[in-house]
């Protein structure tokens, strides 16, 4: 059944949500903390866990602890946070080889449930090697959170910032400042030692806390950075380490952003050609390049005729470049975003003062239900805690340009350069304006240690493209095998490809591929028990 344009309408303003939801002195540098071993942790207390993000499985057999860790690690006897972590135990206990951690990326994103979902995804002789742990890096979910006290329902095309139509950036300085000072006034205290560095060890703690000598680690997009920077602090206490859509770690983190211009472009077309293949059923265009004049009239128009929401953000172009940008991690998303694009233009056919007059209040508390669900944080925790903890990690890890004339000249170059991100990854951060400076600088990571990490990566990533997988690769040298895989979307695992067994084995057997391989995308017929790590709609936070 075809939904109506006002039903396909209502789906793109929830869509959107979805696809959005990636104080005082400045403090000077600290000492960068080597790898000592840390004093004995108690061992969580396993039991119950915390109520879920909304839309989650969790395994029957999952259970949740805490762990107590110092917030400033130069000060190790000071004061202390909590970190929430997880546990599904092995069935196998007499094939156990240790603890397999994980996390799903962000920054920002809860991976208290990372153990279900790998449960339900790993061949049984992956789980039968491993005591499956995930957890809640700190500030985020259910480890003490942070929060800069946003509503990120009204904030969608800020949260990613996205200039106005004619390159202006002033409405994102605003944004910037004014959103540094409030999470400096709400998370002032914790928001400099919200990094990456800490979260590797404290990662490095729960090893410790469950009495392991080694861990093994899986970590898809943000998650490859973290991992990077635990081998490179603690690289004798690595075991096999699998990285699933890479970061490098030289371009942390505006420079990665930047890498979004060419990414997006590089794949689009995917989209295009799936719309042009069913135009029958979207009439969106016969062809990729009839689709994609689709996109720039609806973009352009929307541009200068913004569609109402009396109880959300308007519907503007920013706003379908944002919520298209997040459909494209995904093939599975793209008949959503279809139909989104298809409800668009029905309703941009029609005059003005119909569109406004037709949003009747059925629609909108469906809206506002599905707006609601869309920041995707259990209950216990702040609204804005995704993007509150995205904030602290991007601004904390590594100092930014301040210079806003710098911004603008590059936002007006690339918006003319590449229209479908129209300057946004170039534009304007809170961190322009952070309230502090980085207490360390970035961690270097290198090749030295054993060989024991691989690399999957896809051709055509729209958040962590090729050109920052090979970064990566050539970060870790000799440590590390790179997989390619010729296809479209961000996150290999699960897809089907030659990188889904290439992991299995190594993390069953700790047979490493020899070289860097590169294989072609699985055939349609070799799909049909795919199942991605990552959700099917681009997770909260940019990676």
């Amino acid at each position: 059944m075809r939904l109506s344009s006002r039903s396909r309408l209502t789906l793109f303003i929830a869509a959107a949500m979805m696809a959005t939801v990636a104080a005082g002195a400045p403090t000077p540098a600290g000492p960068r903390i080597g790898a000592p071993e840390p004093a004995v942790a108690e061992a969580p207390v396993w039991g119950e866990c915390p109520p879920a993000e909304p839309g989650v499985s969790r395994h029957p057999r999952q259970r949740c602890g805490t762990l107590r860790v110092p917030l400033d690690y130069r000060a190790p006897r000071g004061r202390s946070i909590e970190i929430a972590i997880s546990r599904i135990g092995t069935a196998q206990p007499g094939s156990r080889r240790g603890i397999l951690l994980s996390n799903p990326g962000g920054p920002g994103r809860s991976g208290l449930d990372m153990p279900s979902r790998l449960a339900a995804r790993l061949p049984a002789e992956v789980l039968e090697r491993y005591d499956l742990i995930g957890f809640d890096p700190r500030g985020v979910g259910h480890s003490t959170p942070v929060t800069c006290g946003l509503d990120p329902t009204r904030l969608t095309t800020l949260l990613m910032p996205y200039p106005a139509p004619d390159g202006g950036i002033e409405r994102n300085l605003t944004f910037a400042r004014d959103t540094a000072a409030a999470c400096a006034e709400h998370s002032g205290d914790l928001l400099p030692f919200i990094t990456t560095a800490n979260t590797a060890r404290d990662m490095d703690r729960i090893r410790a806390a469950l009495g392991e000598p080694k861990l093994s680690y899986f970590g898809i997009s943000y998650g490859t950075y973290l991992g990077a920077v635990y081998i490179s602090l603690f690289p004798k206490r690595g075991d096999r380490i699998v990285l699933d859509s890479a970061v490098d770690p030289g371009l942390v983190w505006r420079d990665l952003w930047r890498t979004w211009n060419e990414a997006v472009a590089t794949r689009l077309p995917d989209f295009l050609r799936f719309a042009a293949e069913r135009d029958s059923l979207y009439h969106l265009g016969a062809t990729p390049e009839e689709v994609g004049r689709t996109y720039d009239r609806l973009t352009a128009a929307l541009d200068e005729r913004p569609l109402p929401n009396p109880d959300g953000p308007e519907v503007d172009g920013n706003m379908l470049r944002e919520v298209t940008r997040g459909f494209l991690y995904h093939d599975d998303a793209f008949p959503i975003l279809a139909e989104a694009w298809q409800g668009l233009a029905d309703v941009l056919s029609e005059p003005a003062a119909e569109t406004i007059d037709t949003m009747d209040t059925d629609i909108l508390a469906r809206l506002n239900r599905l707006l609601s669900a869309g920041g995707a944080v259990a209950a216990e925790v702040p609204a804005d805690n995704v993007f509150a903890a995205l904030y602290a990690v991007v601004c904390d890890d590594v100092a930014w340009p301040r210079d806003v004339a710098l911004h603008a000249r590059q936002v007006a170059a690339d918006q003319r350069a590449w229209p479908a991100t129209a300057g946004m990854p170039s534009n304007l951060w809170p961190c322009v304006a952070w309230p502090t400076l980085p207490v360390e600088p970035p961690v270097t990571v290198t090749g030295h240690g054993p060989r024991n990490v691989l690399i999957l990566q896809n051709t055509r990533d729209p958040a962590t493209p090729l050109v920052s997988a090979r970064g990566l690769r050539a970060a870790l040298g000799r440590r590390a095998t790179m997989i390619t895989v010729d296809q479209g979307g961000h996150g290999v695992v699960g897809l089907g490809s030659c990188a889904d067994e290439a992991m299995h084995t190594f993390l069953a057997t700790g047979a490493l591929p020899g070289r860097d391989r590169f294989c072609p995308a699985p055939s349609p017929s070799d799909t049909t028990a795919r199942s991605p790590v990552l959700p099917s709609i681009m997770s909260a936070g940019p990676l």
